[in-house]
């Protein structure tokens, strides 16, 4: 163990925040008692849960320490069993620091170390924003010890790579998640309002029915414009809620990471370490290509929760993300190459056969009117599929290949030559027939593999082996003798 390492514990002012924490739970204390009974039992009830919750955090404040290591940092508690958590330096795949309303008031921050899989993740709840910034620039700096002295450090040097304007939070309703908001609202609204009523017995079986009374006996207008209210609330509440998360987007690159703050009631900035970047990902749906709008991601290897923390722009301008794209991986493979035509009439049979298939068995169960909807559904999924083939592409380089597919969710990877670590073509029986292939290419990073859907066998041979000729090469080189050792097998004559 390093002599000089020094045991740290959290910053005082954790209980203030676990009690601002708690407040909520201490208000629905009360309430209970003053249901039971009264105002004096109310404040018996939160004195109590306001005691507890007291001892709880200088308990947890005592009891908690960390020290950081040349080669790890170690997280401890000692209550009435000890426990030590140590995290390898060398396994760290990021550094989040997150603020929620009470700690930004205190000038506070909380630390998420992320080490992958193997190394697990660990957690410091309250430390000081200089102490959060000092463990994030010793932690992902492996060469520099965390108790070297300033001038052994390195500079801290900030350069931004983009940020969100906010023009674009307009893009919010062409996302269906934040559209959705409104009914997630109004659903939890309704829950918590149900349960309440029901535990302080407001809530009764001829109430209900009164209500249910009073509903369908609305006026036929009154129920149109409350319908008309709710659809215009939705694309305005969705902006509002992607305001709250993406507040000021910020991309920037220091200390050998790139670092993505957002946020306006909670303030989150995510570290990734610039290194560990092996490629991105472009997502969009029908609506935001129509718009010229496209998310970004960024392809991590080992990152835990790669959907949230590996988010570098939400919703954007494709001119920005391309440019963000370029900044974070380098220049990207263009133009795609297309697939062949064989794929168009595969990516359409797969769009309309379900819908014929279900129209085949209603017409076996005698159910006409649901047949007719199957067909119907069948006729607009020829769009679909004609889509679906005219996204379908590849392109490589001498350093990134990139990879593209689907239609209501359309993704495009681009990828770094070395992140990959295999391949693999899959052939069924209908691609066979049709001289097709799927060629998964394995990545240690994101979701791990990324499909160029449906392309000549033979181009999905000849494109992973440009990437990487010595794994491919000599498969390629043995196939032809292994087929003629194969006919001569064939043609000697049997005993």
């Amino acid at each position: 163990m390093n002599a000089q390492a020094r045991t740290l514990r959290l910053h005082p002012l954790t209980f203030v925040v676990g009690a601002a924490r708690e407040l909520i739970a201490l208000l629905g204390a009360g309430a209970a008692g003053l249901v039971v009974g009264g105002l004096s039992t109310a404040f018996y009830f939160t004195l109590v849960g306001l005691g507890l919750g007291l001892v709880f955090h200088v308990a947890t404040w005592v009891t908690f320490t960390y020290t950081v290591q040349e080669d790890r940092i170690e997280l401890r508690r000692q209550l009435i069993g000890r426990s030590v958590k140590t995290i390898p330096r060398e396994r760290i795949r990021g550094v989040d620091i997150s603020a929620t309303l009470p700690h930004r008031l205190l000038g506070l921050a909380i630390v998420h170390i992320d080490a992958g899989a193997d190394g697990g993740e660990g957690e410091l709840n309250a430390v000081s924003r200089h102490e959060a910034e000092r463990l994030r620039r010793v932690l992902l700096t492996r060469a520099v010890s965390a108790e070297s002295p300033p001038a052994e450090r390195p500079i801290v040097r900030r350069r931004e790579l983009a940020r969100m304007r906010p023009r674009w939070y307009l893009y919010a309703p062409l996302s269906g998640a934040y559209l959705l908001t409104p009914f997630a609202l109004a659903g939890s609204l309704l829950g918590t309002l149900y349960n309440l009523s029901d535990d302080l017995g407001l809530v009764t079986q001829e109430r209900l029915q009164n209500l249910g009374h009073d509903v369908v006996g609305l006026p036929t207008v009154a129920v149109i414009a409350f319908a008309i209210v709710f659809l215009i609330a939705m694309p305005i509440m969705s902006v509002i809620v992607f305001a709250l998360f993406n507040w000021d987007f910020t991309v920037y690159e220091r200390d050998g990471s790139v670092v993505a703050e957002r946020g306006v009631i909670t303030r989150r900035s995510v570290s990734l370490e610039r290194r560990r970047i092996r490629g991105v990902e472009l997502d969009d749906n029908p609506f935001e290509r129509a718009a010229g709008v496209v998310r970004l991601g960024a392809l991590v290897t080992g990152l835990g929760d790669a959907a949230h923390r590996g988010r570098l722009l939400p919703a954007a301008p494709r001119s920005a993300v391309e440019d963000l794209a370029w900044r974070v991986l380098g220049r990207t493979p263009a133009p795609l190459i297309g697939h062949p035509r064989a794929a168009r009439s595969r990516r359409v049979t797969r769009a309309v056969a379900p819908p014929l298939g279900i129209a085949a068995m209603a017409v076996l169960a005698h159910q006409p009117w649901v047949a007719y909807a199957c067909v119907v559904l069948a006729v607009f999924a020829i769009p679909l599929g004609l889509d679906r083939y005219r996204q379908l592409g590849h392109a490589t380089d001498d350093e990134r290949l990139t990879v593209r597919s689907g239609s209501l969710r359309r993704r495009q990877a681009i990828v770094e030559h070395s992140a990959v670590v295999g391949w693999r073509i899959r052939r069924t029986l209908f691609q066979r027939r049709l001289g097709l292939a799927t060629l998964l290419v394995a990545v240690g990073a994101g979701e791990g593999r990324y499909p160029a859907t449906d392309m000549a066998e033979g181009d999905a041979v000849a494109f992973a082996a440009r990437i990487t000729p010595d794994w491919v090469t000599p498969f390629l080189e043995q196939a032809p003798a292994t087929r003629a050792r194969a006919r001569k097998h064939e043609k000697a004559p049997r005993p």
